[in-house]
């Protein structure tokens, strides 16, 4: 589901680290170092190893990847992927990636007015919408997902089935569908989960699981 990128290999074998700089007109890459692009500044791509990329506000960049760190968009930026090893990625207010974003043991958080025009997926960690969009459906193995009030997925959502072999005794995913949510596509849960959908939501069919409805901001805890 997290596809590998060329990218951290050749980061890897290279071993070397190029200044990192903001705003600037390449690419940049690190290895055990942060990778920053200021405010309204544009960059090419950034990769880096151990090490976190964050974008100020209103910044733009072409992908962001990482391994042993995450990724945070400030409000209005703009990035056309991004992908994360042991790192959770968050999207500031209105920020937006305009592919995918993958990651592998992290959260996935989308604040208020951001968009994922792709997939958003993850094997560990928990997927929050806060009244934001995500066009290509969400994948989750372990995670808890949340749709917030008023936040809109397309494409669907997936759970696949935990094939980790430490999986014994592991608990339910908790899916919630918020109030005025929309989820068009399937709703395909391949292991068990606890299903919560608000009374004012609007879902497409569910595959493997059993909705409880609930009225007001949030299910039952």
């Amino acid at each position: 589901m997290v596809r590998s990128t060329p990218a951290f290999a050749l980061v890897l074998a290279l071993g070397f680290i190029a200044p990192a700089f903001a705003g600037g007109q390449g690419d940049i890459d690190k290895v055990n170092g942060a990778i920053t692009v200021d405010d309204g500044s544009n960059a090419g791509k950034l990769t880096t190893v151990n090490g976190s990329i964050r974008l100020g506000a209103n910044a733009h960049a072409k992908r962001a990847e990482t391994v042993n760190g995450g990724i945070h968009l400030g409000a209005g930026s703009a990035l056309d992927a991004a992908e994360s090893v042991n790192g959770g990625i968050k999207l500031g207010d209105n920020a937006k990636v305009a592919s995918t974003v993958d990651v592998v043991n992290g959260s996935i958080t989308l604040g208020r007015g951001a968009d994922i025009g792709g997939k958003a997926s993850n094997v560990n960690g928990n997927i929050q919408l806060d009244a934001a969009h995500v066009g290509g459906g969400i994948d989750t193995v372990n995670g808890d997902i949340t749709i917030g009030a008023n936040s809109r997925v397309e494409g669907g959502i997936l759970v696949e089935e935990n094939r980790s072999w430490f999986n014994f005794g592991s608990r339910k995913p908790r899916i919630v569908i918020g109030p005025h949510a929309v989820v068009q596509g399937t709703l395909k849960f391949k292991r068990e989960v606890e299903l919560w959908v608000s009374d004012s939501a609007t879902i497409g069919p569910i595959e493997g699981a059993t909705a409880q409805k609930f009225s007001g901001e949030q299910p039952p805890q």
